[in-house]
């Protein structure tokens, strides 16, 4: 197997666990909270699930040269590997998208989950980006 195959099947199954770790957190909590609670919920969940996380990871950002200081922090980083984003707004929209592109770009990672928990079903609060890529998470990846 290739190097670049196996890392982003590892990736991919990260990914899977932290979606399964975001529907239990649902499931219990359901919609309605600050999104600082979810964050919480859910670096436990991660962690119940074996995975090492980071939350509120600051992110350095320089311009030509200067640093211009820690001006994002990612949510969670899920094993050194997935960047998750957090919200709990009524619709994700595409600036929300944009902004978990940006903290991959910055952190030189390749794999993103944006979850929205404000939802009656976590499944239509879930996209995932790759590579630039946005996806929407399909039932079979669920499971």
């Amino acid at each position: 197997m290739q190097p670049l195959l196996a890392f982003a099947m590892i990736e991919n199954g990260l990914a899977t666990i932290v979606i399964g770790a975001a529907i239990e957190v649902h499931r219990v909590l359901g919609p309605g909270l600050l999104e600082s609670a979810y964050q919480q919920a859910l670096k436990h969940e991660v962690g119940l699930r074996g995975l090492s996380s980071v939350s509120e990871l600051r992110l350095p950002v320089q311009y030509k040269g200067i640093d211009l200081g820690d001006c994002y922090r990612i949510d969670l980083l899920v094993a050194d590997l997935v960047v998750v984003e957090i919200k709990a707004v009524e619709h994700l929209t595409r600036i929300h998208e944009v902004q978990l592109l940006t903290y991959l770009r910055f952190s030189s990672k390749k794999l993103g989950i944006l979850l929205n928990f404000n939802t009656a079903v976590m499944k239509d609060g879930i996209r995932r980006v790759v590579n630039g890529r946005l996806e929407e998470v399909e039932d079979q990846e669920l499971i």
